[in-house]
């Protein structure tokens, strides 16, 4: 284990009903959202902490978190518990009061009985819903060394983004001096008049000084109770030690990939990069593995040739195929087919996300889509051709993407 990832607890908020992923998010929170196929957007977190020596983990969940902790049940049971190393799921339990988890930062008040059990030196805390790659031992490193109270991670983006995260404004040598929680006119980097620095979610805090503030905000009535709107401004204009510490990325790649795929237009590209000849997000690096949890299921294949039926051609061409998956006769193009789909004869799926089980019937037509858990698509039905007729039936993004909801039933 990293020495610098020692005596630090990590909590990942995994608790965000995600709204505007919706209706991705209809039977699920949002870092159980399928991504790439195989994974779930908490996977990235996870890995990040695995491959960052961190072992002592908990993953608050509150809203329709059933599918989260089955999938940290039988994925992530991979430490020792007898080496007091863990992956855990700490829902909402109603500890200090009659209220569920407020904001971010009750959701830590609330479970301020596991800093007590085995007090940390540090304290980590993620957000769940990112996907990215980054050592936090790094991070923890630096931030030991600076002595400071806190130290958020943040990130370069275009100013244009600037009410969708916290923004910070920091000195020359790393020092917040202000921060605006999801501001319409931020400050920008200097000489970067279309850059901002973003929060990432991420804080590193001296255990006795995270402490203090949340106690200190629980009795403030006028609070939202979270990081980014309350605690961080608040301890930089109160004069603590608040420090930021730049991204540096694990991925690989000339440019930095963290993205957080808060709406389906975002989500969708993010997983479209994935089938491209050189994708920005690079799964195949085995120096970090992304790990999940997989089931069983035999090979993928392709079935007929089409050297009898004129049309009759099982084929998949720059796409991600999963195990259990069967091509059978239909042709699938530029799209993400998770575990156990099938794709019948004479079909067609172009730039389409289809989650685990769904069925795609004979000469059916599917573009621009996006088909959740095991939804069965009859035979000959065409979905992303006419935005006006897959309203009817569907939920289409504002760029025209069509969302067919989970155990959608069509007739």
């Amino acid at each position: 284990m990293n020495p610098t990832s020692q005596n630090v607890l990590t909590f990942i908020m995994a608790g965000g009903k995600g709204e505007r992923l919706w209706p991705l998010t209809k039977d699920r929170t949002k870092p159980a959202v399928p991504f790439g196929g195989i994974y779930r957007i908490v996977d990235f977190s996870l890995s990040n902490c695995i491959n960052s020596g961190l072992r002592r983990v908990y993953v608050l969940t509150q809203y329709k978190s059933a599918s989260l902790q089955r999938h940290i049940r039988l994925g992530w049971n991979i430490l020792s518990s007898e080496l007091n190393e863990f992956i855990e799921p700490l829902p909402a339990q109603q500890r200090i009061g009659e209220t569920w988890y407020l904001g971010t930062a009750d959701a830590i008040y609330q479970n301020l009985n596991t800093l007590e059990m085995d007090p940390p030196e540090d304290v980590l805390i993620l957000a769940g819903d990112h996907v990215y790659k980054m050592n936090y031992s790094y991070l923890i490193e630096g931030h030991r060394n600076s002595g400071a109270d806190v130290t958020l991670g943040v990130v370069e983006v275009d100013k244009s983004l600037s009410a969708q995260f916290g923004v910070a404004e920091i000195e020359e040598d790393g020092t917040v001096k202000d921060f605006k929680e999801k501001p319409q006119h931020p400050k920008t980097i200097p000489g970067k008049p279309d850059k901002i620095l973003a929060s990432m979610g991420i804080y590193v805090f001296k255990m006795d000084k995270l402490i203090e503030k949340l106690v200190e905000d629980a009795h403030d009535e006028t609070s939202a109770h979270d990081f980014g709107k309350n605690i961080i401004p608040r301890m930089v204009k109160e004069g603590y030690s608040v420090q930021s510490y730049n991204f540096i990325d694990e991925n690989k790649k000339s440019a930095q990939y963290w993205r957080d795929i808060g709406t389906i237009d975002a989500y969708y590209e993010a997983n479209m990069d994935l089938v491209q000849v050189e994708p920005v997000f690079n799964l195949y690096d085995r120096d970090w593995p992304v790990r999940t949890y997989q089931e069983q299921f035999p090979p993928a294949k392709t079935v007929f040739a089409g050297e009898e039926i004129t049309g009759r051609v099982g084929l998949a061409v720059d796409s991600m195929v999963c195990g259990g998956c069967i091509i059978s006769g239909g042709q699938v193009k530029r799209s993400i087919l998770a575990p156990n789909v099938r794709v019948n004869s004479f079909s067609q799926v172009t730039d389409s996300i289809l989650m685990e089980g769904v069925d795609i019937g004979r000469h059916a037509k599917i573009r621009r889509t996006i088909i959740d858990k095991g939804v069965n698509i009859p035979a000959g039905m065409v979905i992303g051709y006419d935005a006006n007729e897959d309203k009817k039936r569907f939920y289409v993004s504002e760029s025209g993407l069509v969302v067919v909801a989970k155990h959608t039933e069509i007739t």
